[in-house]
């Protein structure tokens, strides 16, 4: 397994594609395209690694994935079974920068244009009303053509400029255009880290699966991430008990131990450092939300 390089099939005059993915999940593997990306998630729940950002997704979602940023959108386990009715449905927009630099940057008006995109080598959320409006237009787009069709991406570009409208989501770009090698790594680790977090795993075990040393995957994983590996899997276990909260009628402690925590007081810690709340506070305030 390794970070993917997509090629995303459209004509080289295009400078977007437009895409709708609806199946009962979402491409499970972590991939990487030179495309900047957005994603508006109308039906099903998940995790999306972007980067080094771990979190969920669900429906009403907006993401701007910047170009060669490596990316998954990891459905929950329950839309896997043959049985299930559940959908994953996502709209995508895809911005080829290159398109703009043959001719459409040369115009003095669109500079900034150009230097937003190339600013753009994260993970970002996007919120406000800038979402509710880049919603509007994406679900518009399939209806217009040509001139309209242009226009109106434009729009959506001027809105995503618009100050507050984007939240970084990464601590760090180096994650950004991982090599061959580095991603194999990387997607090898994180596979496992999502499948086993719920139980214990030893340094040991999960530099075995990188085919490091144990002092050698730390140093690896720190580089890439700016995080070290005991704070990215408490990181990826907090997301899985939020699903677990939001979802479930659990208690606090039985979802943290069913999502790998062996000491209450420890995963209370982390919590609160993670989300800046209490767990408790998250799930009072999530249903205070969806209510």
């Amino acid at each position: 397994m390794k970070v993917i390089s997509f090629k995303i099939p459209k004509s080289t005059k295009d400078f977007i594609r437009y895409q709708v993915d609806d199946q009962p999940y979402f491409y499970d593997k972590l991939h990487q395209h030179p495309e900047i990306q957005l994603s508006y998630v109308l039906e099903g729940e998940g995790k999306l690694i972007g980067g080094d950002y771990i979190g969920l997704y669900r429906p009403g979602d907006l993401f701007l994935l910047g170009h060669d940023v490596p990316h998954v959108f990891r459905s929950n386990k329950e839309y896997y079974s043959a049985a299930s009715n559940l959908r994953s449905h996502a709209v995508l927009l895809f911005f080829d920068s290159e398109v703009f630099t043959s001719g459409f940057y040369s115009i003095e008006e669109l500079q900034g244009v150009k230097k937003f995109f190339e600013q753009l080598t994260g993970c970002y959320r996007i919120h406000g009303a800038a979402q509710e409006a880049i919603a509007r237009h994406m679900l518009a787009l399939p209806q217009t053509s040509n001139l309209e069709r242009v226009l109106m991406v434009l729009q959506i570009v001027q809105l995503l400029m618009q100050p507050g409208a984007l939240q970084c989501l990464n601590v760090t770009d180096q994650m950004h255009n991982l090599n061959e090698r580095e991603g194999k790594r990387m997607e090898q680790v994180l596979h496992f880290l999502m499948e086993q977090s719920h139980r214990p795993i030893t340094l040991g075990e999960v530099a075995s699966v990188a085919n490091m040393s144990r002092e050698a995957f730390c140093r690896f994983f720190k580089e890439r991430t700016r995080k070290t590996y005991v704070h990215y899997l408490n990181e990826l276990r907090v997301t899985n008990v939020c699903q677990l909260l939001l979802h479930t009628e659990q208690t606090i402690a039985s979802a943290a131990y069913a999502c790998g925590f062996a000491n209450l007081s420890y995963f209370n810690r982390v919590f609160f450092g993670i989300m800046g709340k209490t767990p408790r506070e998250y799930r009072e305030n999530q249903v205070t939300v969806r209510g």
